[in-house]
């Protein structure tokens, strides 16, 4: 599943959009009559519009979620709104990847968190 519309390298990091369809599977029954994005979903999109922070190593290796830290929820996200997703990279040795990301709608925080990564050699 891909949950990125669209990313670009800023002089910050790297900027992510993501518009929520009414047609998400993640959204149909969570929560009837009041469809929301679960959380770890959020977390998903926030991975994923973070990766273009180290695209280069994405041609030899796989990034697999190491860690999560100090997520907070804030705000929810529903169906129409563009998550909008800023990160930038904490930390890194070898192949070890801490990056720092938030999520908002509309200026608004919704979620905040630390996100790690190890990158791993693909199989041929």
């Amino acid at each position: 599943m891909l949950l990125v519309d669209s990313s670009e390298v800023t002089p910050d990091g790297v900027r992510s959009e993501y518009r929520i369809r009414e047609d998400d599977f993640f959204v149909q029954g969570h929560f009837p009559g009041n469809p929301i994005v679960p959380a770890v979903i959020l977390c998903e999109i926030m991975a994923q519009g973070s990766v273009l922070l180290f695209k280069e190593a994405l041609e030899e290796h796989l990034a697999l979620y190491a860690g999560m830290d100090k997520l907070r929820f804030r705000h929810s996200v529903r169906p129409g709104d563009v998550v909008v997703v800023e990160s930038h990279i904490t930390n890194q040795r070898e192949s070890f990847i801490s990056v720092e990301a938030k999520a908002t709608v509309d200026g608004k925080l919704c979620c905040s968190g630390a996100l790690s990564f190890m990158l791993v050699p693909k199989e041929r």
